[in-house]
């Protein structure tokens, strides 16, 4: 078989370990032909391709970033956009597409497949952890070990000055990266979408351990965490072209009110891009491997429609339209019944 494959939304640790079990499996074991889009779906429709063999691929497993490159967008924002797709199919002679992203790419993949008949199997890819169908996303477990590293190194220089630290990490609408992190970093709290902060209770929490002698706080937080109404005020955010909330600077507030409302130094720290870059941990390489493996194995069965996805140890698939248009939240257990028992 001739198979696309592209790589769209935001880079994640773990896409080239995709890649290149797709290509060692598909070129291998099935005797297939890979050709990579570049740039996701602007190369599908400009027809902007390389070729994705187990020689173009050699080394790329502790590889960060994609080797196809990526970016946002879809063919529907363009009227045309469809049909390219459909032509560049059609004159490359591709029996399929295995489309590797996070919610936007997987919501578009399913469109095609359920309205335009094309062939279509989805790997799910974000280091936020918050696509349904899926108990782990690639990406992830690298996030988290890169935020924890952080929060262990900011603990020696916070104590050192008794200074409070507030650590801003990733999470559009889901906190497992903070969560995660914050168990694992010992944070003095958690802030995340899930659960609207009270900046007066985040301030009590530090002044409780101050008056106890324990002077270094970390507060995480999740990009995406919001005040209860009328706790905090925190301005109107920018939308982007795509129609996005602009996010990023919520550490930067929470650490002036915090200094503000306690009188202790606070500093901010954002980690931003840092948690996508660089090399994936092994755990991030064995399940981006898995998945590889899994999705030409899906092509093969026919198995159109549907995501590969970690169920408990087992691979399996989920169909994009039950994931599609969904966020999962963190484990409400995770939160409330263990993380929340460490800050105080």
């Amino acid at each position: 078989m001739r198979v696309g494959v592209l790589t769209g939304g935001g880079d994640c640790p773990g896409l080239n370990a995709v890649l290149r079990a797709i290509a060692r499996k598909g070129e291998r074991v099935f005797g297939d032909e890979l050709v990579g889009f570049v740039d996701a779906w602007d190369g599908v429709m400009e027809r902007r391709t390389t070729p994705l063999t187990i020689e173009t691929m050699r080394g790329s497993l502790p590889r960060g970033g994609t080797v196809l490159g990526t970016r946002r967008g879809s063919p529907f924002d363009h009227p045309d956009g469809v049909d390219r797709v459909k032509t560049a199919m059609a004159e490359l002679g591709l029996e399929a597409l295995i489309v590797i992203g996070g919610n936007g790419s997987l919501s578009v993949a399913c469109k095609l497949y359920n309205e335009h008949g094309i062939p279509v199997v989805g790997v799910p890819k974000t280091i936020d952890n918050d696509i349904e169908g899926t108990d782990v996303t690639f990406g992830f477990n690298t996030a988290v070990q890169i935020a924890t590293d952080a929060i262990d190194r900011l603990h020696t220089t916070a104590e050192s000055h008794d200074r409070v630290m507030v650590v801003e990490v990733m999470g559009r609408h889901s906190g497992w990266i903070a969560t995660t992190a914050g168990i694992a970093g010992g944070a003095t709290a958690v802030l995340i979408p899930e659960h609207p902060f009270d900046i007066d209770e985040v301030c009590e929490r530090i002044i409780r351990r101050h008056n106890r002698g324990r002077f270094a706080s970390i507060i995480v937080v999740a990009e995406g965490a919001t005040p209860k109404e009328g706790t905090f005020d925190v301005g109107e955010r920018e939308i982007d072209r795509f129609g996005h909330v602009r996010l990023g600077g919520i550490g930067n507030l929470l650490a002036s009110e915090i200094g503000l409302r306690t009188g202790f130094e606070t500093r901010p720290v954002l980690l931003g891009h840092v948690q996508r870059g660089g090399t994936p941990t092994a755990y991030d390489r064995v399940l981006s491997t898995r998945f590889g493996v899994a999705a030409i194995d899906a092509v093969h069965r026919g198995a159109f429609g549907t995501m590969v996805a970690l169920h408990g140890a087992e691979i399996g698939e989920t169909p994009l339209v039950d994931v599609i248009g969904r966020t999962r939240p963190v484990d409400p257990a995770l939160y409330t019944d263990v993380a929340e028992i460490f800050f105080a």
